[in-house]
């Protein structure tokens, strides 16, 4: 199954690329209990870096009852969400992205999902909310980590990716660096003209991401040929976005996929994205089993912690992994 997405109609030249085309895109939708799911899967991190999950066996009423609490959070006086402020970058931030001077139109909560490792702002954030919310989040991450673990199970299966649960392994094991964030975008009084940047154009720095919204439009994902186009939003399904990570991994076979949030409605947009990564200790580099001569290896290798550390350190939309890839082989007919 497709989705049918039509070019976005933001136009500002400070955010789109010149050699934009208008054309429909087709984005995969997987049915996880499709037996095909795995070779779909495939197909489509290789094409898109992006795909729609249906039939994930994530109950709907944790679904609404994390959106709510969520709604419940933002809603709650500034004086309560600044006590898990400023964020390192755990808590609670509004409108800076990061350390290096990217800024967007939303607040939000980044929370620690590997309990092996001390976050006092996440704490600080349970702290200040009703025994329900820090449930909600807890049984949601259980969930997502179940989810993340069985599509990159299926990209196994698919490539035939030797030792077995290589990838899915790294997001399974309680040294896992995945964290959850919420982001909350608030409405505006006028509809602006144009399309203004709720956050900015990224990649995704981790292994795979899994993104669900409420019902509002604004997210958009860059295709191939420089298109970004609107992807329509859908709260009871996932969206998954390939990583830097799994990029490397897999020698640039699937493709980390640019994506940003535009933000032109009065209504609010709610969003829940998974970051399922690696223990920080992990070495990352193309698999030996999907490049067996090194000399056509892309990138050299690293540690999560390393290129955790790099992302920080990096703009919004900067290229994280030209620090890390190989340059080409010295050839005699290039001379």
């Amino acid at each position: 199954m497709v989705i049918v997405l039509q070019p976005a109609t933001f136009d500002s030249n400070l955010y789109v690329n010149p050699k934009c085309k208008p054309s429909p895109v087709l984005i995969p939708v997987i049915d996880l209990t499709d037996s095909d799911a795995k070779t779909q899967i495939v197909k489509a991190c290789e094409e898109f870096g992006f795909f729609k999950v249906i039939n994930h066996e994530v109950r709907p009423d944790l679904l609404s009852q994390l959106e709510q609490e969520a709604i419940k959070f933002f809603a709650s006086p500034h004086s309560l969400k600044d006590k898990a402020s400023p964020p390192d970058p755990f808590g609670y931030g509004t409108k800076r992205i990061g350390p290096n001077g990217d800024v967007g139109w939303l607040e939000y909560i980044l929370l620690n999902a590997n309990l092996c490792l001390e976050s006092h702002k996440t704490t600080a954030v349970f702290r200040h909310t009703p025994a329900i919310f820090r449930e909600a989040v807890e049984e949601y991450m259980k969930e997502m980590k179940r989810m993340s673990s069985k599509v990159l199970e299926m990209v196994e299966e698919e490539l035939k990716i030797e030792p077995k649960e290589k990838l899915s392994h790294l997001v399974k094991v309680k040294e896992s660096d995945s964290c959850l964030r919420m982001n909350h975008y608030p409405e505006k009084e006028e509809t602006p003209a144009k399309g203004e940047i709720g956050f900015g154009e990224h990649t995704d720095p981790q292994l795979i991401s899994l993104l669900r919204s409420n019902d509002t439009k604004g997210f958009q994902i860059c295709v191939k040929d420089g298109t970004w186009v609107d992807v329509s939003p859908d709260h009871s399904s996932f969206f998954v976005l390939v990583g830097d990570t799994l990029q490397v991994m897999t020698n640039g076979r699937f493709k980390s996929v640019k994506h940003r949030v535009v933000t032109n409605t009065k209504r609010s947009r709610i969003s829940m994205i998974y970051f399922a990564g690696p223990p920080l200790s992990e070495k990352i580099a193309p698999l030996s089993c999907l490049v067996p001569k090194q000399d056509d290896c892309l990138y050299n290798e690293f540690t999560w912690s390393q290129y955790k550390l790099s992302a920080y350190k990096t703009k919004l939309g900067g290229y994280r992994l030209g620090l890390f890839e190989r340059p080409p082989p010295f050839s005699l007919s290039s001379v």
